[in-house]
């Protein structure tokens, strides 16, 4: 009987987690809940408390979920893999609300009291290691230092989506997150890694998915440089949790 109910537990975190984050991503954390949450997920305040603390606890774990949804599914490697990562975050930004609630909550968490850097740690080291394991296919220039890439990709990638997101709600973010990697890769890339390196749309678009080896007109080359009890509390104590 135990494994069912840690399925069953699972399985409701996971619902918690999924309605926090739909709030999250529709009203902020200063306008949301958790009664909203609660209500979302068509469960009681206690059952709310049992899997998390606090409010802020449950923010924390939406933040951290970021890489869960893309990092595993891929199965490219080296190069091409660090950039489909950022390909698939880029379109899933636009269609999934636990991805987007984190990255809000990540770069808003100072508004309400937090200073948590763990999101941006998860996604440096994932970074690192794709970098890492590029350089030892003999992809990276010599004298290339992954962990610093690594950071500075994780900061291009803050910046491109909040600039994308200020100019036209992360309409063309995938279009931007191409012309970020046209720009860097030739910096860090030897000259016959560029040309095996895919950068087409349709690569991160679960529509269409891509294929690891392929070759195509938006392939980098040099001359184109460029992550159960009731309880019940007011709307209004709720959201100062």
């Amino acid at each position: 009987m135990e494994r069912p109910m840690q399925d069953r537990a699972l399985r409701t975190r996971e619902l918690l987690l999924r309605a926090a984050a739909e709030e999250f991503d529709a009203s902020g954390y200063a306008g949301t809940g958790l009664n909203k949450i609660a209500k979302r997920a068509g469960l009681t305040v206690g059952a709310l408390y049992f899997h998390f603390e606090s409010k802020e606890g449950i923010a924390k774990a939406v933040m951290q979920s970021q890489p869960q949804s893309i990092e595993p599914s891929l199965d490219t490697q080296g190069l091409q893999r660090i950039v489909d990562i950022t390909r698939v975050w880029s379109h899933q930004l636009l269609q999934d609300p636990l991805l987007r609630a984190g990255v809000r909550l990540s770069v808003e968490q100072g508004s309400f009291g937090v200073h948590d850097i763990t999101p941006y740690l998860q996604w440096r080291d994932i970074m690192a290691q794709c970098l890492c394991d590029a350089r030892d296919r003999g992809e990276l220039l010599p004298g290339i230092d992954p962990m610093w890439v690594a950071e500075f990709v994780v900061s291009a990638c803050t910046g491109v989506q909040l600039y994308a997101q200020l100019v036209n709600g992360r309409k063309d973010l995938p279009e931007r997150t191409v012309e970020m990697w046209r720009l860097l890769l030739p910096g860090i890339a030897t000259p016959g890694t560029l040309p095996r390196i895919d950068l087409s749309l349709r690569r991160g678009d679960e529509s269409h998915p891509a294929t690891p080896s392929t070759v195509t007109p938006s392939t980098v080359t040099p001359d184109t440089a460029p992550p159960d009890t009731a309880g019940a509390e007011s709307e209004a104590g709720d959201r100062n949790r």
